[in-house]
């Protein structure tokens, strides 16, 4: 569980404006229809938002494995690249970041705000990350490899795995934040409405190759290349309406339960009774959401 002497200050303001990419393709349009959360302007306020949430816990694991100045960071799976710029200002122009991410919109995201923060250390590839070693064939080694809610995603858990510890020198670490019994997720008191959703997000990354049971397999997978587990932990969030939490929960159904109509995993009346619900869950201070488990590993290529 999360100490909570460690956890940051705490968000106390939304989103309330778009977020500007820099991009001039329309903000309806999903460039990168392969990716289940989607890559409009939605999903990428949301993840701006949820990286806000969850700095703390990145920033904890970067400590625990010695980041520093000058050092050689790969963002796997970066997408708009919120985690990637926040890596490049702890490493400074003396080290550097590379991203990789499928999503061309995302990466164009990544280089347009490392232009316009004044990061040259930080640039984005366009790519899919079950294939690292081809991806980045001219870099040299890399002191870390972090990976935040990908491998869940990925059809070739293994693959990544295998792309990570090679990319790796040795004695560098590699750090996973990522989902084990996505179940977790749930509403007090509890809700069978609520409880038949996360069953049929599960679905819905499920037919697409993905795992969220996947933080399960992270320890045997490194160990077969070269890599020792050594640390294991859980980070677990409940959201209160008066919580600047709870708007990740808002924005998390506000966004995909749409699409789980628009996938067929979910009726339109469903769709409108869940909103309807965390809406009620967001008036009642009696009531809370439990946000999934996150797990996180640090792994050390031997």
């Amino acid at each position: 569980m999360t100490d909570p002497s460690l956890i940051g200050e705490p968000v106390e303001t939304r989103l309330t404006e778009p977020v500007k990419t820099g991009l001039t393709e329309p903000a309806e349009v999903a460039a990168d229809p392969e990716y289940v959360l989607g890559t409009g302007t939605d999903e990428l306020e949301r993840l701006a938002f949820q990286h806000r949430l969850w700095s703390d816990v990145a920033h904890q694991a970067w400590r625990a494995a010695k980041l520093r100045i000058g050092q050689r960071v790969l963002d796997v799976g970066c997408g708009p690249g919120f985690a990637s710029f926040d890596l490049a200002q702890w490493v400074t122009r003396r080290g550097a970041v590379v991203g990789v991410d499928e999503s061309s919109r995302f990466v164009g995201h990544l280089n347009h705000q490392a232009a316009a923060r004044d990061l040259p250390q930080l640039s984005g590839r366009v790519g899919d990350v079950q294939q690292l070693p081809t991806l980045l064939a001219d870099q040299a080694p890399f002191d870390l490899a972090y990976a935040r809610w990908v491998l869940c995603f990925v059809k070739d858990p293994a693959a990544v795995v295998a792309g990570i510890a090679q990319q790796l020198r040795p004695g560098g670490y590699a750090i996973v934040h990522d989902y084990f019994h996505y179940d977790s997720m749930t509403v007090a008191p509890k809700s069978a409405l609520h409880d038949r959703v996360v069953a049929a997000t599960k679905r819905s990354w499920e037919d697409r190759g993905g795992n969220t049971d996947v933080g399960g397999e992270l320890p045997r997978l490194f160990a077969a290349h070269g890599c020792r587990c050594l640390h294991l932990d859980t980070h677990a969030r409940v959201a209160r309406g008066e919580d600047s939490m709870f708007h990740w929960p808002e924005m998390w159904w506000g966004t995909y339960a749409p699409k789980l109509v628009a996938m067929n995993y979910l009726s339109q009346g469903d769709c409108d009774e869940l909103l309807q619900l965390m809406a009620e869950i967001g008036r009642d201070p009696h009531r809370f959401v439990h946000c999934p488990t996150v797990y996180e590993f640090i792994f050390q290529k031997l």
